[in-house]
């Protein structure tokens, strides 16, 4: 009878070792180096999964994947509407003893005062780069993709990303994030619609392999993935263009019913060491949000010209609009991708 009540109990049991971790992740940005390392020093087995958009990412944990993972790195404008959709899990500080190691000015933040549901990833920007062999010209407008000189029609790769593609285009028109004003709404629209005539191809995954390859001469990407296109040789130019730029900050956030909470609370504190912060910059090129962590950057990262902006150029970051307002982007999104 025992031997039948502990066989019960056995199949009754969630199928999630003690020592695992399942990570919901971007594509291509952490070195598997770090993940090595972060079992060997705790014996947890991490298993990771991809994306390659927040907004991918929110409807696939929407759709029955939520309670699967345990953490995830979504943007600072999806922590936001994770938070208020109540998929996000909650710590305390005293939980990561490195929780001290946060730089000040990411300790606070709009989407997640206090931290109490993320933690700093890495930050970088928005914006497009350009192959110099194919166009010389002045490449300081957000026009290049919206509005792109003959060279580059039909040569044009871009973010299969909403939330940038949107705020890129808003800059670009002059107008507000989250508008309800319908004639800039139907602007915006009308942009957009004009402007994919010239675009080659929508993706996330390809942005840099586009630009390394040559199947695209320009392309709307992040800051990190220009500098490794520039790195792998394609003579690219990342541009910070006068409208604006997307600024972001990508977190790791503990999610709601995390089956593997205190490997999470691990995991998120051993990424606040600045050695381990400093590894993943290394790799993606981007920026750390942690302090300590800039005497472990090699040169080429901490100099490069993708992570030195202008000092009169400024980001935006993407603001999460009502659900009333956000349903009109999800049109124009919807609309622009048929």
């Amino acid at each position: 009878m025992k031997r039948l009540l502990a066989l019960t109990t056995l199949l009754a049991t969630p199928a999630f070792a003690e020592g695992e971790l399942k990570v919901y992740h971007w594509f291509e940005y952490i070195p598997q180096e770090l993940v090595d390392k972060f079992t060997a020093e705790t014996g947890i087995t991490v298993t990771i999964d991809t994306y390659d958009s927040n907004e991918a990412m929110l409807a696939s944990l929407k759709a029955g994947k939520l309670g699967q993972y345990d953490v995830a790195v979504p943007g600072d404008y999806m922590v936001e509407i994770m938070r208020g959709e109540g998929i996000l899990g909650e710590y305390a500080p005293e939980e990561m003893p490195n929780f001290a190691n946060i730089e000040p000015q990411w300790l606070d933040v709009p989407f997640d005062p206090g931290r109490k549901h993320s933690i700093p990833y890495q930050w970088g920007s928005t914006a497009f780069s350009v192959n110099r062999d194919v166009y010389q010209g002045d490449i300081n407008s957000l026009g290049i993709i919206f509005n792109p000189p003959e060279e580059l029609k039909g040569k044009i790769n871009v973010l299969d990303s909403q939330g940038e593609v949107l705020a890129l285009g808003s800059l670009y028109l002059g107008i507000p994030q989250c508008t309800t004003d319908r004639e800039q709404l139907k602007a915006l629209n009308d942009m957009l619609l004009a402007a994919k005539e010239n675009w080659a191809s929508f993706g996330s995954d390809i942005a840099k392999d586009v630009l390394v390859s040559g199947d695209a001469a320009a392309g709307m990407i992040y800051n990190g993935f220009s500098a490794k296109a520039r790195a792998e040789g394609a003579n690219v130019e990342y541009a910070f263009p006068k409208e604006g730029y997307v600024l972001w900050m990508d977190n790791m956030v503990l999610l709601k019913d995390a089956p593997n909470r205190d490997n999470a609370i691990k995991f998120m504190n051993f990424l606040l060491d600045p050695q381990n912060a400093a590894a993943v910059t290394n790799y993606a090129a981007y920026s750390p949000g942690v302090k300590g962590a800039t005497e472990f950057l090699d040169a080429a990262i901490k100099d490069s010209p993708e992570n030195n902006p202008p000092a009169d150029q400024k980001g935006e970051f993407i603001i999460a609009c009502d659900a009333e307002t956000q349903a009109l982007y999800d049109a124009i999104w919807t609309n622009l991708k048929k």
